[in-house]
C-alpha cells in the first residue's frame, strides 16, 4: 500500500523539543514516525532505514541539517551522505551504488541516456560568490563578466589591471599577481559558473564552455567548495569562486558582480530569488533547468537550482518510503532551514512541480506516496 502525504509547504513553528515528541508519540506501536506540521507522514518501518547518498559540496550545509533534523523527526531514519562533489554524485546514483545522487549541474541528455529513469528533485537555490585575498585593500571589489572571463583565461594577471581599475574607480589596486583557483574534482559549482560565464562571455563559450569539468586555462584546483575556499585563504592574491554559505563561514571577502541589467549586486538570498523567478513558471517537464545570467535589476548573475537524483523506480520498499517522505518533507517544512543556511527556498510554482515528480515514484508499478486531499 502506498504511503499518504497530505496538505502542502507550512514551515516549522514549533519547537525542536515538541517536534520530536511529536515525532515520537505519534507513530504507533512498533513504528517509529509521526506526522509533521504540514502534515506530511513521517512514518518508518517498524526497523530503522539506512540510506546512502554522494554528490554536491555545493548543498551540505543545509543537507547536512536537513538529515540531523528529520533523524530527530523520526527515530530509525539515518541518512548518510558523502560530499564528493555533483560529477561523484552522478556517477554513483548512475551506477547504482547510492540510494541518491546530489548535483548542481542537471544531467547532460547524454547522461541521462545511461539512466533514463532517473528524476531531478530540485531542493533549494544557492548563490556563488566570487571570493577573493586582497588584506591590503577594504573596499569591497566590483566584477564585471568580462573582468570574470579575462581573470579565468589568463588575460588578466595582476590586480592593478586596467580592467579592474576601470570597474573599482577609486580604489587602490595592488601590483600583485592574480592567483586563480578553480575546482580539481567534478562540480556542480564549476557547471554553474562556466555556464554563467558562457552566457555572458562569447570568448568563454568559444574557448572554454561550460560542464561540471572544464580544461581551464590557468589556475590552481581545489577539491570541493571547501577545497577552494581553503587555497584561497590561504594564499594572497587569490581569486576563486565558492557557494555563498562557504564564503560567509569562513569568512572571506567576496565581491559584487555585475548583472544583465547592468547592476552590481552581491550575493544573497534576494538576489538568488529574484534570479529563480526567471524560470520558476516555465521549467521544463523534467525539471532540469538554469538560470545563470537571469534579467532583472536584483537578479544575481551566478546562481542555480541544487537537485537530488533518485530512480523514478525504486528496488527497495522500505528505502523507498524514506527517501520518498524524506525529500516530500524536505521541500516543505525542511525549506524553513534555507535562509539561515544562505540558501534561497523553492519558490511556490517550483515546489508543486516536485510534488508531482515525487508522487510518480514507484516501487513495482505502485506509487510510493498517495497524496490526499
Amino acid at each position: 500500500m502506498a504511503r499518504q502525504v497530505f496538505g502542502g509547504g507550512a514551515r516549522l513553528v514549533a519547537a525542536l523539543g515538541l517536534l520530536v515528541a511529536v515525532a515520537a508519540g505519534c507513530g504507533g506501536e512498533g513504528r517509529p514516525g509521526g506526522v509533521s506540521p504540514s502534515g506530511g507522514r513521517l512514518g518508518l518501518p517498524a526497523r530503522g532505514v539506512a540510506l546512502t547518498g554522494a554528490g554536491a559540496t555545493f548543498p551540505y550545509p543545509l543537507y547536512s541539517r536537513w538529515f540531523e533534523e528529520y533523524s530527530r523527526l523520526v527515530p530509525g531514519a539515518d541518512i548518510n551522505y558523502q560530499s564528493i562533489g555533483s560529477g561523484g554524485g552522478i556517477k554513483q546514483i548512475t551506477e547504482g551504488t547510492v540510494d541518491f545522487g546530489a548535483s548542481d549541474a542537471p544531467l547532460s541528455d547524454e547522461q541521462l541516456a545511461k539512466a533514463p529513469d532517473l528524476v531531478h528533485i530540485p531542493t533549494v537555490a544557492g548563490a556563488e560568490a566570487i571570493v577573493y585575498n586582497l588584506p591590503e585593500v577594504k573596499e569591497r571589489l566590483k566584477f564585471t563578466p568580462a573582468v570574470i572571463a579575462g581573470i579565468y583565461l589568463g588575460k588578466i594577471k595582476s590586480w592593478d589591471d586596467p580592467a579592474l581599475r576601470e570597474a573599482n574607480p577609486g580604489v587602490a589596486l595592488p601590483a600583485r599577481p592574480i592567483t586563480v583557483v578553480h575546482r580539481s574534482d567534478g562540480s556542480g559549482t564549476t557547471y554553474i559558473f562556466t555556464h554563467y560565464l558562457s552566457k555572458a562571455s562569447p570568448e568563454w563559450k568559444e574557448k572554454v564552455g561550460f560542464g561540471t569539468s572544464v580544461n581551464w586555462p590557468v589556475g590552481l584546483g581545489g577539491k570541493g567548495n571547501e577545497g577552494v575556499a581553503g587555497v584561497v585563504r590561504q594564499t594572497p592574491g587569490s581569486i576563486g569562486y565558492v557557494e555563498l554559505a562557504y564564503a560567509v563561514q569562513n569568512r572571506m571577502t567576496y565581491g559584487l558582480v555585475r548583472n544583465r541589467a547592468g547592476k552590481f549586486v552581491e550575493p544573497t538570498l534576494r538576489g538568488t530569488t529574484a534570479a529563480m523567478a526567471s524560470v520558476a513558471g516555465s521549467m521544463p517537464e523534467d525539471l532540469r533547468a538554469t538560470f545563470t545570467d537571469a534579467p532583472g535589476e536584483d537578479a544575481y548573475p551566478i546562481a542555480g537550482f541544487t537537485y537530488i537524483l533518485l530512480h523514478r523506480e525504486q528496488r527497495d520498499k522500505e528505502k523507498a518510503e524514506t527517501l520518498v517522505n524524506f525529500l516530500w518533507w524536505a521541500v516543505h517544512d525542511g525549506q524553513a532551514y534555507a535562509e539561515e543556511l544562505l540558501y534561497a527556498p523553492l519558490a511556490p510554482e517550483v515546489v508543486k512541480r516536485v510534488e508531482e515528480k515525487l508522487l510518480a515514484i514507484t516501487y513495482r508499478g505502485t506509487p510510493v506516496l498517495e497524496r490526499k486531499g
